[in-house]
């Protein structure tokens, strides 16, 4: 017994903790690694990078061509300036999709299982595929924006706040990431997730400021469009794209993806120690 002990000491004296520095730097080694596994995926299945980009393209399109006509704005160049910051903001909110449906598929066929296993950060997994999907959004938005300009949509605030409206877009896709991961994590089922997916994702970008001014909806229903989380942003992206009150929703829009990614990373981390 004593003899017992004593190695247990020295295998505690023998085997001192990390530093927090290193063990950051090997999370970061791990994140990468699974970046790159997410980008060797979708390089060898180029289709879900096309159809990523094409539905979203189509968007541009049918409004720009199909309603546009029928729906009046008085914004600076027209509707279809009226339109891309709402493009923009709605593609980034449904190409968080694809975060809940691999995180499921990857569930059912026991992935998860075997990263946990394995001597890496818990925390990769997450990471890593939310900042695969951060580059994949950041890709998408440029495409849909090349496709805006080729249909006449014009920035009229300066490169700097354009540049800021971009990134407006892409953090409020990397929100709807984390929701999208947690739900992902929390159903498990991949064909339960497809269904499911975006139906929650639906009313908040169309009863919205994306595609029509809220005044022209019901009076009963304004309280809700004005007032909800992807309004505020794209209405913030709309002044920084055509000009208008920069801080009148800024702060508002601040505290919206904050509060959302506060509440759903934890959210998220618990639903993936969870699974199995």
């Amino acid at each position: 017994m004593t003899t017992t002990k004593s190695l247990s000491s020295l295998v505690a004296l023998d085997m001192p903790s990390q530093p927090k520095a290193h063990r950051l730097r090997l999370a970061a080694a791990d994140t990468a690694a699974l970046n790159r596994r997410e980008f060797l995926i979708w390089m060898r299945n180029p289709a879900f990078i096309f159809f990523t980009v094409i539905q979203p393209v189509m968007f541009v399109l049918l409004f720009r061509y199909v309603f546009g006509g029928s729906i009046l704005v008085t914004v600076p160049g027209g509707y279809v300036d009226y339109l891309m910051p709402g493009i923009i903001a709605q593609s980034a909110a449904f190409a968080s999709f694809a975060t809940a449906i691999s995180l499921a598929r990857q569930l059912q066929k026991g992935v998860i299982d075997r990263f946990r296993a394995m001597p890496m950060a818990r925390s990769a997994v997450l990471l890593g595929r939310l900042t695969a999907d951060t580059v994949r959004l950041v890709v998408t938005l440029l495409v849909i924006l090349g496709v805006g300009y080729a249909v006449g949509f014009r920035f009229h605030n300066g490169a700097v706040p354009a540049l800021v409206m971009m990134v407006l877009g892409v953090a409020l896709g990397v929100t709807i990431c984390t929701v999208s991961a947690y739900v992902g994590l929390a159903v498990k089922d991949e064909e339960a997730v497809s269904s499911f997916g975006l139906v929650w994702l639906f009313p908040l970008t169309f009863v919205s400021s994306a595609f029509v001014p809220v005044q022209s909806m019901p009076g009963w229903l304004q309280a809700f469009a004005k007032n909800q989380p992807v309004t505020l942003v794209i209405d913030e992206m709309r002044s920084l794209a055509l000009g208008g009150p920069l801080a009148l929703h800024a702060w508002q829009s601040a505290a919206w993806l904050i509060g959302i990614v506060a509440v759903f990373v934890p959210l998220a981390v618990r639903a993936y120690r969870r699974a199995s």
